[in-house]
């Protein structure tokens, strides 16, 4: 009933091609932007994890050499 005549609102499908052609490199563009984002915050969130696995020893080590005092 209600559902077609809303999303024939919205579906757009153009006769001339080249319409597509600023959607398709805004897309380009922002999947770019997705995988560099994405492999920043992965190397970031690395390294946060070796530094806390450095604490983590550094931490081992003093309450080791504490008891053994």
């Amino acid at each position: 009933m209600f559902l077609p005549s809303v999303l024939s609102m919205f579906l757009y499908f153009p006769e001339d091609k080249s319409e597509y052609i600023p959607a398709v490199i805004s897309l380009t563009i922002f999947m770019i932007g997705a995988v560099f984002t994405m492999r920043f915050i992965i190397k970031v969130s690395k390294r946060e994890a070796q530094k806390a696995k450095e604490f983590e020893e550094q931490l081992k080590n003093q309450d080791h050499t504490q008891r053994n005092s």
